[in-house]
């Protein structure tokens, strides 16, 4: 077989083993996956320069490419957008070695289901350098729900409902949820479900929302406010409902361990149509960040919690009661930030993440012990494909997948610094860290878009991706 590009002397890892293998690419796809394939190779066009292009993998991981299933790219919010576009969004993730993600299109207004999804693709047209998808937000249940079936069948089985966010249109009440998850039963798609209980975390804020307090506690009132009875009351809620009418649940953005033990208990029931994410930013920040000078850049919902919570989570990531590690990815400027100007209530909420996903979790998780490199590929790359129907050609280094690779060095370290990456952030909350697991090399469908570890891809390259069905393992 005549190859146009050989992966060789690396070590492929699979979500369920690791192998010494050479990875062949024709055209978009990986063709095979087998020892000596650039050997073999090697003399054929020798003379006439037409072989295949070799890259070395020696003393490298070759993995598939991360897919980042929560992101938000020129997101209209809190009164700004968020300042990474499809242009600078996506070549942060494909430094970072994502080569596959999932946006939200959420109406405004009045707006339909359909107009959301074409004001997304119009974002994401002619601008994205890696492959994405959208999932797409119900805010006007007795609206939107005549309109689910319609986007099921042009592609997009997944659905998004706030249980917050009043204030922007977009919150879902319990009948809208428990509606939502009926839908989603019938229709062979997946409900995903922002978990906050919107009444008493409104209470709380209404108690805390003083001159006073904002004087003397700034930004430590975004904790006070969100105890993690806030999130794990909801997530329970979701789960009841889901459980009742049998719609699959995938709870975004898991950030306590309260929440944590409620999905595991779900699972240990037997209930089989129930996800959990959780997000970089929960394993390894705590919230004692909002006592410094700069706590409000780490304003994001739900807020960052405590290290016990942070264990938790990395033990459900090893026992599979979390599924997935994602980034919720908002970005937003200092200059942004500071629009807040001393009321917690007016953080642009979100940080930048998509440039550090997998070297977060390969860090902390992989060379700290939490996590084998095997589990590591599983959460950022293969069970978020299948989970959310891209298992038939994303997340895996299989004959027949999209050739979207990335490859990375086991130990080599870099230091974050925001002025030398991609996204369009004037801070990191890694800043200074130094992070194995960056790329080296990224493949995209087969087009090589980081070359060592920088940027060399093209703004149009991604494509959008077209779904039947979401939320099978």
């Amino acid at each position: 077989m005549r190859f146009d590009t050989i992966i060789t002397n690396g070590t492929v890892v699979h979500a369920n083993k690791t192998e010494k293998a050479d990875v062949g690419i024709v055209g978009e796809k990986i063709a095979a996956v087998g020892k000596g394939l650039a050997k073999k190779a090697r003399g054929k066009g020798k003379n006439n320069g037409d072989g295949p292009r070799i890259i070395d993998a020696k003393g490298h991981y070759v993995i598939p490419g991360g897919v980042d299933v929560h992101v938000h790219l020129a997101l209209p919010f809190c009164g700004t957008t968020s300042s990474d576009d499809y242009n600078t969004g996506t070549r942060a993730a494909a430094r970072g070695g994502v080569t596959t993600l999932i946006d939200f299109a959420i109406p405004y207004g009045e707006e339909s289901l359909q107009q959301a999804v074409d004001n997304w693709h119009a974002k994401a047209d002619g601008k994205a350098c890696i492959d994405y998808t959208f999932h797409v937000a119900v805010t006007k249940w007795n609206q939107h729900k005549h309109q689910m079936a319609d986007m099921v069948k042009k592609g997009f089985p997944t659905f998004k409902q706030f249980m917050i966010y009043e204030r922007e249109g977009w919150q879902a009440d319990d009948a809208a949820i428990f509606g939502a998850l009926e839908k989603c039963r019938e229709l062979d798609a997946m409900l995903l479900i922002h978990a906050e209980s919107s009444r008493v975390l409104d209470e709380l804020i209404a108690r805390h929302h003083n001159e006073e307090e904002m004087k003397r506690l700034g930004a430590r009132l975004h904790a006070v406010t969100r105890p993690n009875f806030i999130e794990a009351e909801a997530i329970q809620r979701a789960v009841t409902w889901a459980e009742v009418t049998g719609g699959r649940l995938y709870v975004v953005h898991m950030s306590t361990a309260e929440g944590t033990e409620i999905i595991r208990a779900a699972h240990k029931r037997g209930l089989e149509n129930v996800f959990a994410e959780t997000c970089a930013q929960y394993l390894v920040l705590d919230d004692s960040l909002f006592d410094g000078p700069d706590g409000h850049l780490y304003g994001c919902c739900p807020q960052i919690k405590k290290k016990p919570d942070q264990k938790r989570l990395w033990r459900g990531l090893r026992d599979d009661t979390v599924c997935a590690v994602s980034t919720d990815t908002c970005t937003f400027t200092r200059e942004q930030k500071a629009m807040w100007q001393g009321d917690w209530t007016k953080i642009p909420m979100g940080m930048p993440g998509l440039e550090t996903l997998l070297p977060i979790v390969y860090t902390h998780g992989v060379l700290k012990d939490r996590l084998s490199v095997n589990e590591f590929v599983d959460k950022c790359c293969t069970a978020p494909a299948r989970i959310m129907g891209l298992g038939d050609r994303k997340g895996q280094i299989n004959k027949g997948y999209d050739a979207d690779i990335a490859i990375i060095h086991p130990k080599k370290k870099i230091k974050v610094d925001h002025a030398q990456m991609e996204t369009n952030a004037d801070w990191s909350p890694y800043q200074g860290w130094n992070l194995a697991g960056f790329s080296r090399t990224t493949l995209s469908r087969g087009k090589v878009i980081v070359d060592d570890y920088k940027f060399c891809g093209q703004n149009g390259w991604g494509k959008w991706l077209p779904r039947e069905t979401a939320g099978r393992m």
